[in-house]
């Protein structure tokens, strides 16, 4: 069981649903003088889970905030066990 979900990947169209459900419940707060803007996100490795946040600014993305979005995957895909890595890039 928690190999397979170590090794499992989520669609783009599933993972961008979750993301903004996920803000609609929580919005994104202010922090370092500006509020995050979640454009889109994409599932860049498997074995560890790597998801990539494009983002407006990667410095407006708080620890608690990144640690709630990786509660909801959890929640949603049941990651238990297993390490998933959020990472924030600026959208060009």
């Amino acid at each position: 069981m928690a190999h397979e979900s170590y090794c499992q990947r989520i669609s783009t169209s599933i993972l961008n649903e979750i993301m903004e459900d996920a803000q609609i419940i929580n919005p994104t707060p202010h922090f370092n003088g500006g509020r995050l803007k979640i454009y889109y996100a994409s599932q860049v490795g498997v074995a560890p889970c790597v998801i990539v946040l494009f983002v407006n600014d990667p410095e407006y993305l708080h620890f608690s905030y990144k640690r709630y979005l990786e509660n909801c995957l959890r929640d949603r895909f049941n990651y238990e066990g297993t390490p998933i890595h959020i990472i924030a890039r600026k959208r060009d």
